[in-house]
C-alpha cells in the first residue's frame, strides 16, 4: 500500500494543495495532527482533510488548544495570538471534526502514528537522539511516525544496543524499513530545517520504504494572507525561510 503521511499543516491551504498534488494517487492518508494554528486559512484546510478518502487522522497540541482542552497560556505568545484567530473563525463543523480526533498514538499497517512522541503524544518533541531513545520501549512496532517538530528527520537505534543515531532525511531518497526507526515526515505548513517547500513523506507499506518529499508552493500568498488577517507577522517571514 502507498500511504501518504503528512503532518503539521497549520492552517497553509496552499501547502496543503501542493502536497495533494504532488503526492498522486494513494491507497490512503495519515495525518500526525495538528491542522490549525499559526497560518491563516484553518476552515480550508480543515474541509480539505475532510473530503480525503481512506484517511487516518491524530490532533496536535494545536488542535487541542483549539477545541479549549488545553490552556492558550501553554502557548508563546504569537502561537497564542493565532490559536485565538483560529477559534473565532472556524465553523462548528470542523470544530466538531477537530473534537472527534484522538490524542492517543494509533498502530496501523506496521507502523505506529503519534503527533509528539509515543511517551507523550501531544507535547514532546523528538529532536535529537537522547530524547529518541527515550521513547523506542513506548512502542511496539518496528516503526514509529512522529511530527510536532517540524523537522524531516531519522532516528536509528541500533541493533542490539542502546544507541540512536539521528540524521537529517534525503528528499525523494527511499529508506528501506527495518527495525527500528522512528521517523517524521515533517511539516507540510512551516518547515523548521531552513527549506521552505512543504514536506511530507510516503510509506510503502508493502516495499517496507519510506521515501521523504518536498514540494513548492506559493508562500507569498499565504504571508499576504496572514498579514491581511493581523496575524503576528513573524508568521509570515518564517515560512519564506523554513526556520
Amino acid at each position: 500500500m502507498r500511504i501518504l503521511v503528512m503532518s503539521d499543516i497549520h492552517a497553509n491551504y496552499p501547502a496543503l494543495e501542493a502536497v495533494l498534488k504532488d503526492a498522486g494517487a494513494v491507497d490512503e492518508t495519515w495525518c500526525l495532527g495538528d491542522l490549525v494554528g499559526y497560518g491563516p486559512d484553518p476552515n480550508a484546510v480543515v474541509e480539505e482533510v475532510r473530503e480525503i478518502k481512506n484517511l487516518t487522522c491524530l490532533m496536535g497540541n494545536h488542535d487541542v488548544a483549539v477545541i479549549g482542552k488545553m490552556s492558550l497560556e501553554t502557548f508563546n505568545g504569537d502561537a497564542k495570538r493565532s490559536l485565538m484567530y483560529h477559534e473565532q473563525v472556524l465553523s462548528a463543523s470542523n470544530m466538531d471534526f477537530i473534537k472527534s480526533l484522538p490524542t492517543k498514538p494509533k498502530a496501523r499497517n506496521g507502523a505506529t502514528i503519534v503527533h509528539g512522541s509515543p511517551r507523550d503524544p501531544l507535547w514532546e518533541y523528538i529532536l535529537n537522539s537522547t530524547t529518541a531513545s527515550l521513547n523506542f520501549d513506548h512502542f511496539e512496532t518496528d516503526w514509529c511516525f512522529v511530527g510536532h517538530t517540524h523537522i524531516q528527520s531519522i532516528f536509528t537505534l541500533k541493533n542490539g544496543t542502546d544507541r540512536v543515531a539521528a540524521e537529517y532525511a534525503q528528499p525523494d531518497t527511499a529508506l528501506t524499513l527495518r527495525p527500528r526507526l522512528i521517523l517524521n515526515p515533517g511539516s507540510v505548513g512551516q518547515p523548521r530545517d531552513r527549506d521552505p517547500r512543504a514536506a511530507y513523506a510516503i510509506y510503502d507499506s508493502t516495499a517496507l520504504t519510506w521515501t521523504p518529499k518536498r514540494v513548492a508552493y506559493n508562500f507569498a500568498e499565504v504571508q499576504e494572507r496572514i498579514r491581511a488577517a493581523g496575524l503576528p507577522e513573524k508568521h509570515a517571514v518564517r515560512i519564506a525561510e523554513g526556520w
